[in-house]
């Protein structure tokens, strides 16, 4: 590993091993998962369902933004949520991708019984 690697680049290795470049490219399952985590983040620091539900048929009801721009907006908020919660967004990124490399069988068994192509894992 490559100190001058992104953590994205690093991440990228994990992905390949874990699922395979079908899963890891499909862009329907990074959403689902991805929505998954954030709903996650924000339960656990304290988020409701109604608020969330709320914020769903906000967002929904507007516009789609556009990639590039909403991405960013993600990193920012997510930095301002941790600095609120007195985190280490980077420290807790390096954390959780060590632990997952230690975990690739258990998530390819969870991956291999959910259903295709659905968003509930």
């Amino acid at each position: 590993m490559s100190k001058t690697e992104s953590f994205q680049e690093r991440v990228a290795p994990w992905l390949l091993e874990c699922f395979g470049k079908e899963i890891a490219t499909d862009k329907t399952e990074r959403n689902h998962r991805f929505l998954e985590e954030a709903l996650e983040l924000v339960q656990s620091a304290g988020c409701t369902a109604s608020e969330a539900h709320q914020l769903v048929d906000f967002v929904f009801n507007r516009e789609a933004g556009e990639l590039k721009q909403e991405a960013g907006g993600v990193m920012v908020t997510l930095a301002a949520l941790c600095l609120a919660h007195h985190i280490d967004m980077h420290d807790c990124g390096e954390v959780e991708l060590e632990e997952i490399w230690t975990k690739v069988d258990a998530i390819r068994a969870k991956q291999a019984a959910k259903p295709k192509y659905a968003p509930l894992p």
